[in-house]
């Protein structure tokens, strides 16, 4: 007897473990309100160089967000506000989630989309050679195809997580369910530009944002697509170098062999920063950076498969900062984005350039405090026997000293970093076994910056990113897109994290 009704127990929690994940199936009415939902914000150009664009986002997500029992406030910073969305349940004793979204996009240039205007959604479908042809959004009352994708700008960066979020919202409310914790949503409308005025708008609404814990839907899964969770991310400082020739480009015929050319003073100067296998030579840019042994289980825990990633980027040998991937990017680094100097390609001219710049990102991990990187950064520079300037030099400046240099500097955020065992990271990884029925791949920190840091430094709230896109969007990039699965997918990923208890 005493087998019978323990046998009836656990039939009994079986089937109530089957009933409470039973509500997280999309049907077809679900994925087709989905995508009508996403197309219409998606419509809406996000580029924040125009505010009265924002201002028509910012509208939209306060009707979206207070048709979903949210109550919005515009939070006020030094630019465009942010909005904090609160949600009206309330659950005494239980503790606070704070959700970051991103709105904004990159700039567009139609000129190079495979569609005549990025903000109008176009639904693809890959031929067989590889191309990607639009068809009839009609097609989707029939059965949709998981590998369609649907191209506009924010598509995954960041506007597909936002009507994941709210497609959630409703799949909740229509099942009767209940978020076990108190809830609010705080979007960003200028995370592109590097949300200049977020670290200020935490600092003046620190009550209003505060909470237990932060979670950041954002960015794309492990190319293994595998469900996955990412721990931290890595600051970014931006430098602009600028080395000084002629006060006017000079003809090369005339002046070649005898005035300086800028450029090639730039090259060694940038050439001495790093050693032949990628290494920064930085006086004590690596110090303090240890990697334990614990800390390497959990970095060669992550499925990369490198010799792949190195054929799809195209390069023959990594950089030597570290034995893998994982551990390169918990290192910080010293990037040279870009460079100019006189002129190339049909405009080419032979002439000893005036200037020649260098834009410089700097990567930095939690351990890394970026004053200090830039102050060795300035040292180095000085040791290859540059005097740093803030500003242009005067010609009296340039005929006395050679070697003259402009430094200026952008410190935009600071690194972060969650533990994987913390209370955050543990309930994640709860939810994620309840929908998938394994553990997530669990990166240590991401290689990109998002600007996390303010909340994680004022608030001291602990930050975990859950990223839901394919990766192979085209992130920031013309043509950028998201597959039909993954959207599917992320929005029963964010329904599961939505009710499950902490």
């Amino acid at each position: 007897m005493n087998k019978v009704i323990i046998l009836l127990v656990l039939v009994s929690l079986g089937c109530s473990s089957i009933i409470a994940q039973a509500p997280f199936q999309l049907t077809k009415t679900d994925q087709l309100e989905a995508i009508s939902l996403f197309r219409e914000v998606l419509s809406i150009p996000n580029d924040a160089h125009f505010p009265d664009d924002i201002e028509v986002n910012m509208k939209w997500c306060e009707e979206a967000f207070t048709k979903r029992n949210f109550n919005t406030t515009r939070l006020k910073t030094d630019g465009i506000p942010l909005l904090l969305a609160n949600y009206n349940t309330t659950m005494a004793g239980q503790p606070t989630v704070l959700i970051y979204l991103q709105i904004d996009g990159q700039p567009v240039d139609p000129d190079f989309w495979w569609q005549e205007d990025p903000f109008t959604p176009a639904l693809k479908e890959q031929s067989a050679d590889g191309e990607w042809k639009e068809i009839a959004w009609s097609k989707l009352d029939g059965p949709i195809n998981p590998d369609w994708r649907i191209f506009a700008r924010s598509t995954s960066d960041a506007k597909g997580p936002v009507a994941m979020f709210l497609q959630a919202m409703d799949m909740i409310h229509r099942n009767n369910l209940t978020i076990p914790f108190n809830m609010k949503v705080i979007m960003d409308f200028e995370e592109e530009l590097g949300s200049p005025n977020l670290a200020g708008g935490v600092i003046k609404n620190r009550e209003a944002l505060k909470a237990d814990h932060l979670i950041i839907f954002d960015g794309p899964l492990h190319p293994t697509y595998k469900p996955t969770l990412t721990f931290g991310a890595r600051g970014i400082t931006t430098v602009t170098l600028t080395i000084y020739g002629p006060d006017f480009p000079q003809h090369s015929g005339h002046y070649g062999n005898y005035v300086p050319n800028p450029a090639v003073k730039l090259s060694r100067l940038i050439a001495s920063m790093k050693d032949d296998y990628g290494r920064v030579k930085v006086h004590g840019w690596y110090e303090d950076i240890t990697i334990d042994e614990e800390t390497k289980k959990i970095l060669a825990a992550v499925p990369d498969d490198e010799d792949q990633l190195r054929v799809k980027i195209g390069f023959a040998e990594p950089d030597r900062v570290a034995d893998n991937y994982q551990e390169s990017i918990q290192y910080p680094s010293l990037n040279v984005r870009g460079m100019l100097s006189g002129w190339v390609g049909d405009e080419v001219r032979t002439i000893v350039p005036s200037t020649a710049i260098a834009e410089i990102d700097i990567r930095t991990v939690k351990e890394s405090d970026p004053e200090g990187l830039l102050e060795k950064l300035r040292n180095h520079i000085n040791e290859q026997g540059y005097t740093i300037l803030e500003e242009k030099p005067s010609s009296r400046e340039k005929v006395t000293n050679p070697n003259l240099v402009t430094m200026t500097h952008k410190i935009s955020y600071q690194a972060f970093r969650t533990e994987l065992d913390s209370e955050t990271g543990l309930w994640l990884r709860r939810a994620f076994k309840s929908k998938n029925g394994t553990e997530p791949v669990m990166k240590r920190t991401s290689g990109g910056s998002i600007p996390i840091s303010p909340f994680v430094n004022t608030l001291g709230v602990p930050a975990v990113t859950v990223p839901t896109v394919n990766p192979d969007n085209n992130q920031h990039s013309p043509n950028e897109n998201i597959r039909l699965e993954n959207f599917f997918d992320g929005i029963l990923t964010i329904a599961t994290i939505l009710t499950e208890k902490i």
